[in-house]
């Protein structure tokens, strides 16, 4: 080396001197290689003394007369001669680069050669070695018999022949002839070259290994493939070395990219080789690292339409390597600080990895194309084949993080937090509002909630014999999972915050880490991706509606051709944006219909379903059973969970119930429904009333019929399973009193959609006559409970009735005025137009949920005659139905009629059957005759009369003889109660007003008068007065109590009541008594004066 050597010969030869100095780990007893196949040693025998000598001289790296003397100690140091300025260059006469030989036909050539009789060493190894480097030493070789071109080394001939030496190649002169080889590749780099060569010299080893070689051979090859490896690493490291500059990117990543078993490829034996040689190269594990970071930074440039499965493949590869795994975790990459939710896919190491998807901006156009234009069986076949491209890619991301995760502790960690980071910075995904440019993509966090639902598969057994690794204390020990402003299940934030300052002792185990990023994942992944979903649904139908809008004003423009280009080019637009949407739409219903991804899901779920049960009963579910109702003294761990905890289970099972419940199974079911019964019956344990009817919804759902389903996927379960059979019924009851009120603002309309979901359920059920016995005892045992459900059904069948029959008086009205609308004024004639509209929507809705009041009221009747005639409910109950008999059959039902009916589902005679029903169910008792009677407003008799005629000439196929008969009889006994409590009513004659006043005010008072069939000016002489502790006012029983149904406060000043605080009013009482004895008394004289007269 000459004075004036530039820094990067300084560089070289450091490197070299490292080279040098590099030995080979100790032999095994057999004398082969290490068990880790990679390092060779070189035998201490004798007879190999000659080898030794000969293959490991130190060349100088000073000019080549310097170089004269072999050094004694061969096995300390290894250098190489610098090329001279006129160091020859490959003359490449074939089209096939060197280096570019196939495997096998290399092992084939090599196989040949080595076996030819009378072949000495020196001679095997020249040949052995210029097959492996596709080197030559004679400028007239430049390919061996197959055409695979040679590179002349002309520098190492010279040496040869300055030194006397015979011109052959050996290990001696080995290390010189890579150098200068690599140092003039032309047309492939010295990697492409080096990597060609690693592949020969493996082959040639196994070959020789095969079949069992002689050691001092095997040594050669040893040797040969220990010096490839360390000019490989060179060429990575220092590329200046052999004359190239040092390349952007890193020089793996395109061998990485490519197989394996190509020349140019990174094969299991060069990263073994490499991972061996870590302690010893401190330059080797960063140059992988970079290698796997620019294969990151370029991933995240493509989506599913590009060449992604390389990248992906090659991560999949590579952290098959514990020591990889431990060096691509520490990378500065993996958790970036101060990383946004946005940047997580494309500046941390695994994020692009997982961004791959095939809900990425341009993918769901591809495979929805002009959407509008598609058929079904299109759209079903492109969602099938977008769901076997993300499932293969989303198997190789579970197989990446399950070896990154069971590598070492550190690189577990590592991968937890990243996990952990993906959802606590996506809290926004699940906001009111979504900003997409602050949030991570749907697909990314599908990927991960994918992801970790697979590593939690082997710990959820159907035994749940590790359920008790999931520990709650979890949450209260430094958890990566972020809570803190997450809304709690029955605990407000103050109290919560209390809690959770109390930091648990010990440390957090493996299963109950993923457990909790798990469902954090669905909760912000899988969940906030079906509430995209559902909004993106409502905005594509805003927008068609938009659209057709717009249309309508495209006749403003149409003389002007320039504003009618610039009215259409925004239209296309806007439909643009509308197919882009439904495009969207198609694909995120392919994802999430995914058969196998929601099974995976609900198994998750019922993991979480079980732990939740044991946690709020304090028990050892499912091996014992839960014992309801629970204690609502209970201090329970189960209050201070996040809400989501629960919501992510409501949420999977709606969505599969509506979906595709065909792929819950019976074991799935049964936790399922002992949940929603569970949290039902115990409703306080559960804040937020919508969490509470997702439970209704699930159940409602599971019974929608289905193929071979007559009562859904549920509904067998629900018929049989004991704790639905005993507690069910009340538990539905229970809510659908709680729902009255839910503090929201859509709480009136609320309460009849998860009413009418009830409904369904409860007629799912009612042909179990456990049912009906187990509600008939709890009945009686539990009175103010079921006189509060029957006031509110009460309440809804009047409402909807009525609201029912006003919209279609308002049809036929609107539609008779509209007949001729030529003769209205425009204005009128649009706002009556808009008025028919609205009563239509309105008639439509409320006549549904009419006719299913009224069903469950004929039900109810028909098992719980005595609840329905109880005095604070009889008359209430009678005045309806009367009133609306009086609608359908009286003076004003021809209002009623509509063109199309059966568009609203508006059947009047059948919904006048039902009617007559619940008055036939109720006919035993007298209480519900004489109140019938005591309806001084509707009650008609010449109604019964008129539904008797319809029954028998237009509808006879609703009612039987026998029935009209039993209806018949009841309308006698209605008019003799009549004739009789009129009478009574003339016996009293005139009535104290302190007898009356109180209750006529109340009547006045009472909000259900809103409902219109309740007269306030009719009142009855009090049986049972009482006085209300704090307005002192003085009021039937019967009256207070209906009212303390509706409304928990004293009518005449609002106080807070209970019927246990009234206080009898025992003097008045008596008063009354003695003057009804009086009248009573007065008119049996009269009757006596009478008879007397008559003798």
């Amino acid at each position: 080396m000459t004075d004036s050597a530039s820094e990067a010969d300084k560089i070289r030869n450091k490197r070299l001197a490292k080279l040098g100095s590099q030995t080979s780990p100790a032999p095994s007893q057999n004398g082969e290689e290490s068990s880790d196949g990679i390092s060779a040693t070189i035998p201490s025998s004798n007879s190999n003394q000659e080898l030794k000598e000969r293959t490991s001289p130190k060349i100088s790296i000073s000019s080549p007369a310097a170089s004269s003397k072999l050094p004694e100690n061969p096995l300390t140091q290894l250098g190489v001669k610098e090329p001279s300025g006129d160091a020859p260059r490959i003359n490449i006469t074939s089209t096939t680069e060197a280096g570019m030989l196939p495997k096998k036909r290399a092992l084939s050539d090599q196989k040949r050669s080595s076996s030819r009789a009378g072949e000495t060493l020196e001679e095997w190894e020249d040949k052995v070695l210029r097959g492996i480097f596709r080197v030559t030493l004679d400028p007239s070789t430049r390919s061996d018999g197959h055409g695979h071109p040679f590179s002349f080394v002309k520098g190492v001939r010279a040496d040869l022949e300055e030194q006397d030496q015979p011109i052959r190649l050996s290990t001696a002169t080995l290390d010189q002839a890579i150098l200068e080889a690599a140092s003039n590749t032309s047309k492939v780099t010295a990697l492409d070259y080096l990597l060609a060569c690693w592949k020969r010299v493996i082959a040639q080893f196994k070959h020789s290994k095969n079949h069992k070689v002689e050691e001092i051979r095997l040594d050669v090859v040893k040797e040969a493939r220990r010096l490839c490896m360390s000019y490989c690493i060179f060429a990575i490291t220092m590329p200046e070395m052999f004359g190239r500059e040092p390349p952007e990117s890193s020089p793996l990543v395109p061998h990485l990219l490519v197989d394996s078993e190509d020349d140019r490829g990174i094969c299991h034996e060069f990263l073994t080789e490499a991972i061996s040689r870590f302690p010893d190269d401190d330059t080797i594990e960063p140059a992988l690292v970079n290698a796997v970071e620019d294969l990151s930074r370029q991933l995240a440039k493509m989506t599913m339409s590009d060449d992604y499965k390389s990248y992906v493949l090659t991560l999949r590869r590579l952290v098959r390597y514990p020591p990889v795994v431990k060096a691509i975790a520490q990378s500065s990459l993996f958790l970036p600080p101060s990383t946004t939710a946005s940047d997580l896919e494309a500046t941390t190491l695994l994020g692009p990895f997982f961004a791959i998807s095939p809900l990425q901006a341009d993918i769901t156009s591809q495979y929805f194309s002009s959407p509008k234009t598609r058929d079904r069986t299109f759209i079903s076949n492109s969602q099938q084949s977008l769901r076997m491209a993300l499932t293969t890619h989303q198997q190789d991301l579970l197989d990446i993080a399950n070896h990154i995760v069971k590598s070492d502790k550190s690189a577990r960690d590592q991968m937890l937090d990243w996990f952990a980071l993906c959802v606590n910075k996506n809290h926004k995904r699940r906001a009111m509002q979504v900003d997409k440019k602050l949030v991570s993509s749907d697909g990314f966090m599908i990927n991960v909630t994918v992801c970790l639902d697979q590593l939690c598969e082997p710990f959820m057994d159907a035994q749940f014999s590790k359920i008790d690794r999931i520990d709650f204390e979890y949450l209260r020990r430094n958890p990566r999972i972020n809570i803190e402003d997450e809304t709690k299940l029955n605990m407000d934030q103050t109290t919560a915050e209390k809690f959770y300052e109390q930091s648990a002792e010990g440390t957090n185990n493996f299963i109950s880490e993923v457990f909790f990023l798990t469902l954090a994942a669905h909760h912000y992944g899988t969940e906030a991706t079906n509430q995209t979903l559902s909004q993106l649904e409502k905005d594509l139908k805003r927008m068609e509606k938009h659209i057709e809008e717009i249309e309508l004003d495209r006749h403003k423009w149409i003389n002007n051709q320039a504003q009618l280009r610039m009215f259409d080019n925004a239209i296309k637009k806007y439909k643009d944006q509308i197919d882009k949407g439904i495009s969207y739409k198609y694909a995120v219903q392919g994802v999430l219909l995914d058969e196998q991804m929601q099974a995976r899901s609900l198994q998750f779920m019922r993991y979480v379903i079980v732990w939740l049960l044991r946690l709020v009963s304090q028990s050892n579910f499912p091996k014992q059973p839960i014992r309801l109702p629970l204690d609502p003294d209970q201090t329970n761990l189960f209050d201070a969970l996040p809400e989501y905890f629960l919501e992510d289970v409501v949420g999977a099972y709606r969505f599969v119930m509506r979906n595709m419940p065909w792929t819950i199974s019976s074991t799935q079911s049964d936790e399922l429904i002992i949940m929603c019964i569970t949290f039902l019956r115990n409703s306080e344990k559960i804040k937020n009333p919508y969490l509470k009817s997702g439970l209704v919804t699930i159940l409602f759902a599971g019974t929608w019929p289905g193929p071979n389903r007559p009562k859904g996927v549920l509904g067998d379960l629900l018929m049989g399973l004991p704790i639905a059979t005993k507690h069910l019924l009340h538990a539905l009851m229970k809510f659908y009193i709680e729902v009255e009120n839910t503090g929201a603002h859509t709480q009136f309309y609320d309460k009849f959609n998860i009413r009418y979901e009830i409904f369904q359920i409860i007629k799912c059920i009612w042909d179990n006559r456990i049912y009906r016995e187990n509600l008939d005892r709890e009945s009686k045992a539990n009175v103010d409970f079921f006189v509060r459900f029957v006031n509110l059904l009460l309440n809804d069948v009047t409402f909807v009735l009525d609201e029912s029959l006003t919209a279609f008086q308002q049809i036929h009205n609107l539609s008779q005025e509209l007949q001729n609308p030529q003769h209205i004024e425009q204005a009128v004639r649009q706002e009556k137009e808009e008025a028919l509209s609205a009563a239509k929507g309105k008639a439509k809705s409320y006549m549904q949920l009419t006719n299913e009041t009224v069903a469950m009221l004929k039900l109810f009747t028909e098992a719980l005659a005595d609840a329905f005639t109880m005095p604070e409910i009889v008359q209430r109950l009678a005045d309806m139905l009367d009133y609306n008999v009086d609608a359908l059959v009286g003076s004003k039902s021809s209002e009623l009629k509509v063109q199309n009916p059966q568009e609203y589902d508006f059947q009047p005679r059948v919904l006048l059957a039902d009617i007559l029903d619940v008055y036939l169910n109720l006919r035993n008792k007298e209480s519900f005759i004489l109140a019938v009677a005591r309806d001084g407003r509707s009650y008609k008799p010449a109604n019964f009369q008129k539904a008797t005629m319809i029954f028998r000439t237009k509808a006879a196929e609703l009612k039987s003889p026998q029935e009209l008969q039993a209806w018949t009889v009841l309308g006698e006994r209605f008019k003799k109660a009549k004739e009789a409590d009129d009478q009574a009513e003339e016996d009293l004659g005139e009535v104290p007003d302190e007898f009356l006043v109180k209750a006529r005010r109340l009547y006045e008072k009472q909000v259900l008068s809103n409902y219109g069939n309740l007269d306030p000016l009719v009142y009855t002489l009090m049986a049972d007065p009482v006085i209300l502790p704090t307005s002192k006012t003085t009021i039937d029983r019967s009256t207070i109590r209906s009212h303390l149904l509706s409304d928990p406060n004293d009518p005449f000043n609002r106080a807070p009541l209970k019927i246990e605080d009234v206080i009898p009013d025992t003097e008045l009482k008596a008063q009354i008594e003695a003057f009804k004895a009086e009248k009573r008394g007065a008119r049996l004289a009269r009757a006596e004066v009478m008879d007397t007269s008559a003798g």
